[in-house]
């Protein structure tokens, strides 16, 4: 999540990054402007958690790794990066001394929707990440209700949608398995809270 900051504006990414090392909060960067990153409710927390707890597993011995939202991703090279909640590289420009800071070219990302966040994510986000080249796979999970859309590159290099529900596994050659959709949602507590008193 984030909200748009008024200031500061920076010359380029290298300011940006030299300004966001000495922050105590985290802040996306992209078309020169800076949004501060705003608290995540906990069934946030509990889908990120559980995706990249599956993935860790799941690749282990593997030479991908997987970051979860403290972690920045380099979108392209004029210098927009974003913090996604859950990234997976096996990319060996990845694990370059000189890139310790971020990556550049994960094969999947994957997005906790809110309500205030859903639009963007589906959409100018989602176009962002769509210019990375290694970029295969992004899932955009639902907070409030056991779903999730899987968008996929094809053969053709098409983006394909996916619509998948907790009784559904993901099925992605490069996870070697399997990936159930209901192990996203353990612990998240779907129960609409009750009208004040």
């Amino acid at each position: 999540m984030s909200a748009v900051m008024s200031s500061p504006r920076f010359a380029d990414a290298q300011a940006y990054l030299a300004w966001e090392e000495l922050q105590s909060e985290r802040h996306e960067y992209v078309d020169g402007e800076v949004y501060a990153m705003t608290g995540a409710l906990a069934p946030h927390n509990f889908i990120s958690g559980n995706a990249y707890v599956w993935l860790r597993q799941a690749l282990r011995g593997s030479p991908c790794s997987v970051f979860i939202d403290s972690h920045k991703l380099r979108i392209n090279a004029q210098g927009d990066f974003l913090y996604p909640d859950v990234m997976v590289t096996c990319d060996s420009r990845d694990r370059r001394p000189e890139e310790q800071r971020f990556i550049s070219h994960p094969w999947l990302i994957a997005e906790v929707l809110s309500d205030s966040t859903a639009a963007y994510d589906r959409g100018r986000k989602f176009e962002l990440y769509r210019s990375i080249a290694t970029l295969t796979h992004y899932l955009l999970i639902e907070q409030d209700r056991p779903h999730a859309d899987l968008f996929f590159k094809n053969e053709q290099g098409q983006w394909v949608l996916q619509a998948l529900t907790a009784d559904d596994a993901i099925e992605i050659e490069r996870l070697g398995q399997p990936w159930p959709v209901a192990t996203l949602f353990e612990e998240v507590d779907f129960t609409p809270p009750a009208p004040p008193a």
